[in-house]
């Protein structure tokens, strides 16, 4: 397990999660904060297998003072793998705008995911689509900061 360092952590490869992510965090979450006018963070998990801590840039929702992430990989039929490493290893960093905090990740029960989607689908539209084009049911993710 390696020790959480916000300037040794591993960005997503894919080459706009690479881009925006380095622009979010050079420019202190002034810029690349958004992903077609839907809200986005920087989520630092640890990896599952590795213990190496990992970035990726995600729209989020929000639920009182919790965010809202969601687990759709736009409708693929598996699981985006950062899921797999939120479910293994909850606690997690967030970069939201200029602040940055430590949060648990908690994935919610169908009623409570009900409860939000509506909310999630008008923070991001394609969110309906996605569900419908996948036999799974996406997973939304709360971030409780700590």
């Amino acid at each position: 397990m390696t020790v959480y360092d916000p300037a040794q952590v591993k960005v997503n490869p894919e080459s706009w999660v690479r881009e925006q992510a380095t622009r979010y965090e050079e420019s202190n979450g002034t810029e690349a904060t958004d992903l077609q006018g839907s809200p986005c963070l920087l989520l630092d998990y640890q990896g599952r297998r590795t213990g190496d801590w990992r970035r990726t840039v995600l729209i989020y929702g929000r639920d009182g003072d919790d965010y809202l992430i969601v687990a759709s990989k736009g409708g693929a039929p598996e699981h985006p793998k950062w899921f797999n490493s939120l479910v293994a290893n909850p606690e997690v960093h967030l970069r939201v705008l200029g602040e940055r905090f430590t949060a648990r990740a908690e994935v919610l029960s169908p009623e409570e995911k009900a409860r939000v989607w509506p909310h999630l689908v008008e923070v991001y539209g394609p969110y309906a689509d996605y569900q419908k084009s996948t036999d799974r049911d996406i997973p939304v993710i709360r971030l409780t900061r700590v």
